[in-house]
């Protein structure tokens, strides 16, 4: 289905294009739009088109001996796309560009476990550009593990078949429990290897998001005292995330407020599932309020507040628990780039910011305490439904965060996932009596059964790698109904399985 291009809501103009087209990238620029009819992806790059200086133009490494391994129909079909298997093929992975596409890879900065990192930028992605999907809804489409950029800061730009699957999985997963989060629309094998430990076969994932404007992206400007360039991404970023904000007394300082909600709502949504980032540093925190970046993330299985996967988190700075402490870390350097647009007197300009970043704990906490109702089935609001969710925290401490939620309606299937049931006996009483005689109808659309477990992503990707996709297409099937209960995969992970540890896959 073709799509008609549409503005965004507000024309910045066509400056003249700044970027730096830097000698050692530009031999790629043969790999061109292949010719034909016309095809069924309509671009309109708003981003390339009104940001220039945020980026430079590049094209991806052409795949040598592209594979088509996985292609999300139900993505495409959300999208208005109608590609053949060679057209994903050859366009999700490289080898050719669609037609009207303008690769670019984005500048940002970023604080990195704290440490901040003054230009990071996408080291081994390339944006394709954007498309409207029939609803009108703008999104960008991406290429990542494709090739170096100047801003690879000495890496290869290519990825293993593993990694890009996973995030493929699990960003799948996400969408199915209703998370904000990117998409993945194909992963493509390239016909060549990478050299991580080990020789693994490469690949490429495109990535689907609403934008991938990120709090870095704000960071990298405001560093270098670019107020002009700052003020015209804040300007683009209104536009294209929250256009009625055009309207508002104080635009910026309404976008930083939207900012913070959508951030608020969407780590709520990770803690009432046992999500963890794993890497939430700001060049992986999106100003859409979508889960970017699955690098070392997993869902946990014995819930613990400390839980970390990342096998680089040694001081455990984003584990579970400190994963809304975090949030209001990283919502803080973001009021900070936005204090220049806020007001022109600086100290005015940071006590509006301030205002509302000290109301970020408390959002956090309803946010969070209105998910744990939907959780446990409690209907309106009770003074003593706090207490009640924390108690629950404490007496579950050790079993599984999926299996106990979704089996507190049967005490004799919930007991066994107890190594000590005694805190979890008392507790029981005083949720029968706020829930009455029933335990909420709609619990079973928030606790889901399955998950991607560890255990389970590890095999389906082990195979994939070795050349089988049947258990990563089963493994996505289940995944893809959350609420359907399928034994086979609700089981945690066998003892053997021992700690889990997952890598950023860079």
């Amino acid at each position: 289905m073709s799509v008609v291009p549409k503005s965004l809501a507000k024309d910045f103009g066509h400056r003249p294009d700044l970027v730096a087209h830097l000698a050692p990238w530009q031999s790629r620029a043969h790999i061109g739009a292949e010719k034909g009819p016309p095809m069924t992806i309509v671009f309109d790059n708003s981003y390339a088109r009104d940001l220039p200086g945020t980026y430079l133009r590049l094209a991806p490494d052409p795949a040598p001996n592209p594979r088509l391994l996985v292609f999300n129909q139900q993505l495409a079909d959300r999208l208005g796309l109608t590609l053949d298997g060679e057209q994903a093929t050859r366009w999700f992975s490289g080898a050719s560009l669609p037609p009207g596409a303008d690769p670019i890879a984005q500048a940002y900065a970023g604080h990195q476990f704290g440490g901040f990192s003054p230009q990071l930028g996408d080291g081994r992605a390339h944006l394709l550009g954007e498309i409207l999907a029939p609803d009108g809804q703008r999104f960008d489409l991406q290429l990542k593990g494709s090739g170096r950029t100047p801003f690879s800061r000495g890496g290869d730009g290519k990825a293993a078949i593993g990694p890009m699957l996973r995030e493929y999985l699990i960003s799948e997963a996400m969408a199915a429990l209703g998370v904000p989060t990117t998409r993945s629309l194909a992963v493509v094998a390239t016909g060549e290897d990478v050299w991580r430990d080990t020789k693994l076969p490469g690949a490429v994932l495109t990535r689907v998001a609403a934008s991938h404007l990120r709090v870095g992206t704000f960071q990298f400007f405001a560093a270098r005292g670019d107020k002009a360039q700052l003020k015209a991404l804040a300007d683009y970023a209104i536009a294209r995330h929250d256009p009625d904000l055009l309207r508002a007394t104080n635009p910026t300082l309404a976008f930083l407020d939207a900012v913070i909600d959508r951030q608020v709502r969407l780590i709520a949504e990770w803690m009432g599932l046992g999500f963890i980032h794993g890497v939430m540093n700001t060049d992986n925190m999106a100003i859409s309020g979508e889960t970017i970046d699955y690098g070392p993330c997993a869902f946990m299985e014995g819930y613990g507040p400390g839980t970390v996967f990342s096998s680089i988190d040694h001081q455990g700075r984003y584990a579970y628990a400190n994963q809304p402490v975090i949030l209001g870390w990283n919502l803080a350097r973001l009021a900070e780039t936005l204090v220049p647009l806020i007001d022109p007197d600086p100290d005015r300009a940071v006590d509006l910011a301030s205002s509302l970043l000290d109301g970020i704990a408390g959002r956090y906490r309803n946010a969070w305490l209105a998910l744990m109702r939907r959780k446990l089935g409690l209907a309106g609001e009770d003074a003593g439904d706090a207490a009640l969710a924390d108690d629950l925290m404490t007496a579950m401490v050790g079993a599984d965060w999926t299996l106990t939620f979704h089996r507190l309606g049967t005490p004799a299937a919930l007991r066994p996932l107890f190594e000590d049931f005694t805190a979890m006996e008392a507790w029981l009483p005083r949720w029968r009596a706020r829930t009455g005689e029933g335990t909420g109808g709609h619990m079973a659309k928030a606790n889901p059964a399955v998950i991607p477990r560890n255990h389970e992503v590890e095999a389906a990707l082990t195979a994939a790698t070795a050349g089988d996709m049947a258990p990563f297409e089963a493994l996505l099937t289940a995944i893809r109904e959350p609420f359907v209960e399928r034994e086979a995969f609700m089981l945690p992970a066998p003892s053997a399985f021992g700690s889990y540890v997952t890598y950023c896959g860079t």
